[in-house]
C-alpha cells in the first residue's frame, strides 16, 4: 500500500494543472531576457560534459531538468548538447512540454523521490522549482539529488532570494483558483542545506529583479563531489 504523498506535492500539482496552459503561453519562450540564467546554463553544460566522467563510448550521461514545466529549459539543456529529460509534477505540464519538444523525453514525478538508480545522472537542473518545497522537505529533496548524481555531477538551482527568509500563498494565478506556496530563501539557507546534503558550492550569483518579478533570484551552481568525504 502506497503512502500517500505530502500535501504540498498535491495542491502544487493541482494547481500547476489548472495554470498550465497560461503559464506555457506567458513564459514558453525560454530564458529570453535572462543573460545570466543561459551564461550558468551554458557553465552547468560544460561541466557535465568534464572529461573522465563520460560514458562509455564518449557520451555524456543523462541530465535531468526538474521542475520542468512546459519543457523550454530542458529544450536548451539539449541545444547545449546534453542528453537530458524533464521531471515535472503536474501532468498537464508534461503533456504541454510533449507537445512542444516531440523530440525529448518528460515524465510526470517528483524531485521529493526520483525513480531513478544511485549514481546515474550527469547533473540535475532545477530553475524556480525548489521554491515550492517547505522548508522541512528540503533537506530530503537535496539528500535525494545528492543520491542519484554520479561523483563530480553537477546541479544548477535558481529560486526567489532576497536578504531574508520568507514566503506567500496564492490563491489565483492567471484568473484560476489555486494553493501555492512560494518559499522565499536567502542565498546562505540553501547553502547550508547543500553543504548538509554533502553537496559543494561551486558558485552562487544573485540578480536583481527583472520585468515582473518582484523579488531577487539567486542562481547556486553545486556539485556532488567526486570522492566521498573523509
Amino acid at each position: 500500500m502506497h503512502a500517500e504523498p505530502p500535501e504540498f506535492l498535491r495542491t502544487t500539482r493541482s494547481s500547476y494543472d489548472a495554470i498550465a496552459d497560461d503559464y506555457a503561453d506567458r513564459f514558453g519562450d525560454g530564458l529570453a531576457g535572462l543573460p545570466l540564467e543561459r551564461s550558468l546554463l551554458t557553465a552547468f553544460a560544460e561541466l557535465a560534459r568534464t572529461p573522465g566522467r563520460a560514458a562509455a563510448g564518449g557520451a555524456p550521461p543523462p541530465v535531468a531538468d526538474l521542475g520542468c514545466g512546459p519543457g523550454h529549459v530542458t529544450a536548451l539543456v539539449h541545444r547545449l548538447g546534453l542528453p537530458v529529460f524533464g521531471v515535472d509534477l503536474s501532468p498537464r505540464m508534461v503533456s504541454l512540454a510533449r507537445e512542444a519538444h516531440p523530440e525529448l523525453r518528460f515524465h510526470v514525478g517528483s524531485m521529493t523521490a526520483l525513480d531513478l538508480p544511485a549514481g546515474t545522472l550527469g547533473g540535475i537542473v532545477a530553475l524556480d522549482s525548489i521554491t515550492h518545497v517547505p522548508d522541512d522537505h528540503l533537506a530530503d529533496v537535496l539528500a535525494e539529488f545528492h543520491r542519484v548524481l554520479m561523483p563530480g555531477a553537477p546541479v544548477l538551482l535558481a529560486f526567489e532570494s532576497g536578504d531574508e527568509d520568507g514566503g506567500l500563498h496564492l490563491d489565483e494565478r492567471f484568473g484560476r483558483p489555486v494553493s501555492l506556496d512560494y518559499h522565499w530563501r536567502s542565498p546562505s539557507t540553501v547553502v547550508a542545506h547543500l553543504t548538509k546534503a554533502g553537496l559543494e558550492l561551486t558558485a552562487q550569483v544573485l540578480r536583481e529583479p527583472t520585468g515582473d518579478e518582484k523579488r531577487p533570484h539567486a542562481l547556486l551552481l553545486a556539485r556532488r563531489p567526486k570522492t566521498a568525504r573523509a
